[in-house]
């Protein structure tokens, strides 16, 4: 069997029915949303205002449904596991805190603000460079093990990895995001920022850390059967809130049909500049091939579903952040397998170093 047939069939199994074609669905919620938008206009209007300070109620709950179940997988006891690899550990902290951000809000500026400004509405070049910047300032938390797993990657490693980003995100996201925004000309209200990372960073932290004791008091194979069973949820949540989000830009879609190819080029090119970076490093430094993969992917991969509910919630449904965060999510999967593919591939070429 080929590679990538063996790829193929590997991810068919690692990953469940809804996010192997994750791609699929955003394309129906991009149809359905702006489908939606043009019949029941009203239905959306009394939706976007359902807000309590700058928070929009049913999307609020749409996002803990997408987060929690999510967060629910981590096992914060594995940071003890960190001094064991702490070489790659060391890359991807490097590739996720310190290149990934500041190099997406780099691209945001070569291309929304010149390559492809005269095609993208002028008054919402900031926003699209806003949801850049929030797409790259969250490192994935979920797909992470999916993708380590389809690269035959240390899962300690993987655990560990991602422990460590949650708990270092609990801190830092909120003053990277406020530092890149700045440098990139874009005013965001401290305190509106603050409430965000509240309500979708440390309350779904907390909940979930608590749900999952309550699961794992209950035996590993009823904490397992219920992740699988929360899944599907999760998903769901996503898509609404998708089709919610595209009901409102759909007018703005119509009549830009190229701003989500435009706005994919800066998501694409950091995705394959920063896992190729984390990728070289690992190899320079003797790090075995298993901790090599899922360094790579985790330096590339995004926490969109955060993403998306801090754009709706610093700049609504309306506006290019949330739009461009949701072109994070549109082209994840299918970039995350080809990644994945060159990793397996390339294995003898990496331990013949």
């Amino acid at each position: 069997m080929s590679t990538t047939h063996a790829t193929r069939n590997e991810a068919a199994k690692a990953i469940g029915f809804f996010e192997r074609y994750l791609t699929v669905w955003v394309l129906l919620c991009i149809v359905t949303g702006i489908g939606l938008g043009h019949v029941l206009a009203g239905f959306f209007h009394v939706i976007g205002s359902m807000e309590i300070a700058q928070v929009n109620l049913p999307v609020g709950v749409l996002i803990w449904l997408m987060i929690i179940p999510m967060l629910v997988r981590i096992d914060f006891s594995a940071l003890a596991q960190v001094g064991r690899h702490w070489r790659g550990i060391g890359v991807t902290l490097l590739v996720n805190w310190l290149v990934k951000p500041f190099s997406m809000a780099l691209l945001g500026w070569i291309f929304v603000r010149h390559a492809f400004a005269g095609w993208l509405p002028a008054d919402q070049l900031d926003s699209y460079i806003a949801g850049l910047i929030l797409l790259a300032a969250a490192p994935c938390t979920a797909m992470v093990f999916v993708w380590s797993q389809l690269c035959k990657g240390d899962p300690y490693f993987t655990l560990s990895q991602v422990a460590l980003n949650d708990a270092i995100m609990i801190v830092a996201f909120a003053p990277l995001v406020a530092l890149l925004l700045g440098l990139s000309s874009i005013t965001v209200p401290w305190d509106t920022l603050l409430v965000s990372v509240g309500l979708y960073i440390i309350i779904p932290v907390m909940l979930a850390q608590w749900l999952r004791r309550r699961l794992m008091a209950r035996g590993e194979a009823f904490f397992s059967h219920t992740l699988a069973r929360l899944g599907p949820w999760s998903i769901a949540a996503l898509l609404t809130t998708l089709v919610l989000l595209f009901g409102f830009q759909g007018e703005a879609i119509v009549r830009q049909p190229l701003v989500i190819a435009m706005l994919a080029v800066p998501i694409l090119i950091q995705v394959f500049f920063n896992s190729g970076l984390a990728y070289l490093l690992n190899r320079r430094l003797g790090v075995a091939h298993c901790v090599a993969g899922p360094s790579s992917l985790i330096g590339a991969s995004n926490f969109f579903e955060l993403a998306v509910a801090t754009a709706i919630s610093l700049f609504g449904f309306h506006s290019g952040a949330a739009l461009a965060t949701v072109v994070g999510v549109l082209i994840e999967v299918p970039v995350m397998l080809l990644v994945v593919g060159v990793v397996n591939r390339s294995q003898h070429w990496y331990e013949n170093a």
